[in-house]
């Protein structure tokens, strides 16, 4: 049966590689990205490998949450019904660490942002959804006042950070509305996959991008991941099992719940 997708972060590496997966499968496709340009060449791309038409797309920036909060609503008006939303967007090494809000883009896009898609699209996703948020096998204690603040965290720490509090609102979110929302999950799809990211954070070539795709897809659709709402699946070791222990304290995942509900009030 086919579904609609939407993919954040989906011009290029792993996203746009699992968008192409996914419509080559017969799913419809909802594109994402930040530059304009790029997302056309992506629709493009997908419109030619299926020999249609090409998927909707939608240039948002991210590490502006006024903007995400803005896009959620219009998603939500313009798709009464998604049937998987996948946060494959991520920040790791950049020049411009500080957004003009104030805030750590690592956290902003990572963290945040996609909290607000999961958050607002949970009602069209519904019981029988998925929301996929694509984590990372670098995880690291969060600061609290990182969310919330440009503390001037160095490149490494900002993302390893930034993923543990994903993982540990996924799990959040997963937990409490189990069985009567949709599945919210938190997958590593692998360390050092062959991506822009890895190319430009640690200047290696990575490993292969379809070992990403691959479980990308699984977690979107496949029936192993049909009952995962609130699990961590590690790619690297190719089996769901135990995050960074901070994400299996209840305590500390409210706690980077309502710091994200805090930044989200201000904006």
């Amino acid at each position: 049966m086919s579904k609609t997708i939407l993919i954040t972060g989906s011009t290029d590496g792993l996203g746009l590689e699992a968008a192409k997966r996914l419509a080559g499968q017969g799913h419809q496709l909802i594109l994402h990205g930040r530059n304009p340009n790029k997302l056309q060449t992506a629709q493009q791309e997908v419109a030619q490998l299926i020999g249609g038409d090409a998927p909707d797309g939608h240039a948002v920036d991210l590490s502006d949450l006024a903007e995400v909060k803005a896009w959620s609503g219009r998603l939500v008006d313009q798709y009464p019904h998604l049937d998987v939303v996948i946060n494959n967007a991520g920040v790791f090494q950049t020049d411009h660490p500080k957004t003009s809000g104030g805030l750590d883009i690592r956290f902003a896009v990572n963290t945040i942002a996609p909290y607000v898609l999961a958050r607002d699209l949970m009602s069209v996703v519904g019981t029988e959804g998925r929301i996929v948020n694509l984590s990372s096998a670098a995880q690291a204690p969060v600061d609290l006042d990182a969310i919330g603040s440009f503390t001037g965290l160095d490149h490494m720490p900002a993302y390893a950070q930034s993923k543990l509090a994903l993982t540990m609102w996924s799990m959040h979110l997963g937990l409490a509305n189990s069985g009567t929302g949709p599945v919210v999950v938190a997958v590593n799809p692998g360390s050092l996959l062959a991506t822009k990211m890895v190319r430009q954070g640690f200047g290696v070539a990575g490993s292969d991008i379809g070992i990403g795709v691959d479980i990308t897809s699984r977690a979107a659709v496949g029936e192993d991941f049909a009952e995962a709402s609130g699990r961590y699946f590690d790619n690297d070791a190719r089996s769901f099992g135990p995050p960074h222990p901070d994400a299996e304290d209840p305590t500390k995942r409210q706690a980077v719940v309502e710091t994200i509900e805090t930044v989200l009030a201000a904006i």
